[in-house]
């Protein structure tokens, strides 16, 4: 273990509990509602009515409903598109709360975010292994000719398309492994897996972001810094499930575990 890489897991782990626990971070996720599965546009406990068009989510309320739109009280009807900022600056609110507009393969939901939420107020951390360099390991990533879609279940019970731009390979406890992975915008790597440990001694799957790999496709592989996803935190997240070929079948006793006071 180096001095350095181990205070920076510290900093990273402390940011993390920090972001999670934030007001609007995912502990305050109270639901998430599918507008086509209210047809009548009157969603559970939030006031007005919310109907899809295809573009968007129409959204006609009343003012004694109490809904602000853009910070201001809102009466008529506005069309609203997916919500892409930070939670607390989501364009619709109910008092504290704030009502977040998505979209998922062409289906319009509506999120609910509470700071009061129950999950928020028994949190009490995360469980996370101290820093260990040996799941630190060099990695080379390997891009697929085309982005492969494969469908895989969701937390949320529905089965939804999940993106993969290549595999990465890399070399754990003297096993040479892989995982198939999504790469985000900005070039980072995205892997969904699980391991030995998923179900028992941490959660049943987990999240790793690995750096952006350099022109040859190197960069590391640190299963210090595996995330819980965010259904581990609240319930009404529909996080992916780890696609064909990426539950390892050794023990990652390292990075986040489980939530404390759930």
């Amino acid at each position: 273990m180096t001095t350095d890489a181990a205070d920076a897991w510290k900093l990273w782990h402390e940011q993390r509990v920090e972001k999670v626990s934030a007001p609007y971070g995912p502990l305050a996720l109270t639901a998430t509602h599918w507008v086509e599965d209210h047809p009548e546009g009157r969603l559970p406990d939030i006031p007005g009515t919310w109907v899809a068009d295809g573009e968007g989510v129409v959204l006609t309320a009343v003012e004694a409903a109490g809904l602000r739109v853009d910070g201001r009280p809102f009466a008529g009807e506005v069309r609203l598109a997916a919500d892409l900022g930070p939670v607390a600056e989501a364009r619709v609110a109910l008092g504290e709360k704030r009502l977040v507009v998505l979209v998922r393969e062409g289906v319009w939901g509506v999120r609910v975010y509470d700071p009061g939420s129950a999950a928020r107020r028994a949190f009490e951390g995360i469980e996370a292994t101290p820093y260990d360099d040996r799941w630190s390991v060099p990695g080379r990533f390997t891009r697929y000719d085309d982005t492969r879609t494969v469908r895989v279940g969701n937390a949320d019970g529905r089965e939804r398309g999940l993106a993969l731009a290549g595999e990465l390979a890399f070399t754990l406890d003297g096993q040479e492994l892989t995982l198939r992975v999504a790469q985000q915008g900005d070039g980072l790597l995205w892997a969904v897996f699980a391991d030995a440990t998923s179900g028992d001694t941490s959660f049943r799957f987990r999240f790793l972001y690995p750096a952006a790999p350099d022109a040859e496709g190197r960069t590391t592989v640190d299963f210090n810094r595996a995330q819980l996803p965010p259904c581990a935190l609240a319930d009404h997240f529909i996080c992916p499930f780890p696609p064909p070929g990426n539950t390892l079948d050794v023990a990652v006793e390292a990075g986040e575990r489980v939530v404390s006071g759930r």
